[in-house]
């Protein structure tokens, strides 16, 4: 097996290729058994109590007993709240706050997948500020200063650990609402490659293709810029080469080190630019019929990167250009994005219509009014109403 580098950013030198993650105002703690290290870091900020946002399925690996073990024995008070699930909705986040008015924390660690994390930064917007998620609902809304946070990805795809934004649900419309605010930006993301190594594979490649798509994405949309660019570049880098040896080899250290990377580097880009017409479509099939996001987003993807080809087939050729003859890797534009988007879905199993996941065609028309009035079909190059979201999903059907 390949030995993986421990470094730190800002405090270390990183290898070059890593030198843009400058521009990140997280530090990011990179290194397989970086989480013993976690109590440290705690300290670091100042903490004396810690609330640990979790979930069942990361507690039943036994990653949260590791944070929980290295905070008691930085000589921390804990607590851990453990009662969220895949799409957290203002009803974990109330449970959270209630948790944490009990337990008084002065910071803050999401330890799991983008759930947790995100659910831990919509505690930390209540539990500092006050009022109810809805009130976050856009950008800088927070009323005050937030608990600091430390990020503890269990996953390779969201980036949330690097990321102002948690996405959260309304319990009672299941409208996918983004709160944003510099504020709630982690100020440490711990990145150990060993916790996703527990991954169930379906659990990998979900998380996997949402990377990826994340690169896509935020590489055409209309708020790319000369940063956010340099971040889906050296992404894509390394989340293209290595997805697909993600699925051969799961136990491959190396391999998952590049796709941990790969997805906080995804999701500076998504900071730094923003999503487009793939998740706008998504939202509304996890909704309505609980596909999974990964897998609504691959089902999307591929169709939005040939409509979006007409527009941006240089910039997609760029994107591939910087994988230029690497193995597995795409060479080539939109069409050549496109197909191997779909290949790589389909090896790793997911599925390749709407019609397999259950999907009504009748139902379409509804999903596109309700994909339309997503925040980032806004930021697709090519606008979209809900005419041109109804023709991607009937390519999908």
């Amino acid at each position: 097996m390949r030995k993986l580098k421990t470094w730190t950013y800002p405090l270390s030198t990183l290898p070059p290729d890593d030198s843009n993650m400058s521009n990140s105002p997280t530090r990011v703690e990179f290194g397989p058994g970086q989480i013993r290290s976690l109590g440290m870091f705690s300290r670091e900020l100042e903490a004396k109590r810690v609330l640990m946002v979790s979930d069942p399925g990361i507690v039943a690996a036994g990653h949260a007993q590791h944070g929980l073990d290295a905070l008691r024995q930085a000589d921390l008070e804990v607590q851990l709240f453990e009662d969220v699930s895949e799409n957290p909705t203002t009803q974990h986040v109330d449970a959270g706050l209630r948790a944490a008015d009990a337990f008084r924390p002065d910071l803050i660690v999401g330890l799991g997948g983008g759930s947790a994390m995100d659910c831990a930064k919509g505690i930390n917007f209540l539990y500092a500020c006050g009022g109810r998620m809805q009130d976050y609902w856009g950008t800088e809304k927070a009323t005050g200063p937030l608990l600091p946070m430390i990020g503890v990805p269990t996953t390779a795809g969201t980036g949330s650990e690097v990321q102002s934004f948690a996405l959260i649900s309304d319990a009672q419309t299941g409208v996918k609402m983004a709160c944003g605010d510099r504020r709630a930006t982690p100020r440490i993301a711990i990145l150990d490659p060993e916790l996703t190594l527990t991954q169930p594979p379906r659990v990998a490649a979900l998380s996997g293709f949402d990377a990826l798509s994340h690169v896509v994405e935020t590489y055409v949309s209309t708020k790319r810029n000369e940063q956010s660019c340099r971040f889906s570049r050296e992404a894509w880098q390394r989340l293209a080469p290595n997805f697909l040896g993600l699925l051969r080899e799961p136990h491959d250290l190396a391999v998952r080190g590049q796709m941990q990377l790969g997805a906080c580097l995804a999701g500076l880009a998504i900071e730094n630019s923003m999503l487009g017409a793939a998740h706008a479509l998504a939202n509304p099939l996890t909704a309505a019929y609980g596909i999974a996001h990964g897998e609504a987003v691959a089902l999307m993807l591929p169709h939005v990167v040939r409509l979006n080809g007409v527009k941006c087939d240089s910039w997609y050729r760029e994107l591939l250009l910087s994988t230029d003859g690497e193995p597995n890797c795409p060479a080539g534009g939109a069409e050549a994005l496109a197909d191997f988007l779909q290949r790589v879905a389909s090896t790793a199993g997911l599925a390749a219509t709407l019609k397999q996941c259950g999907v009504e065609h009748d139902h379409l028309p509804q999903l596109a009014s309700d994909a339309a009035s997503q925040w980032t079909a806004s930021f697709n190059p090519i606008a979209v109403t809900s005419t041109e979201l109804l023709g991607l999903y009937e390519s999908a059907y």
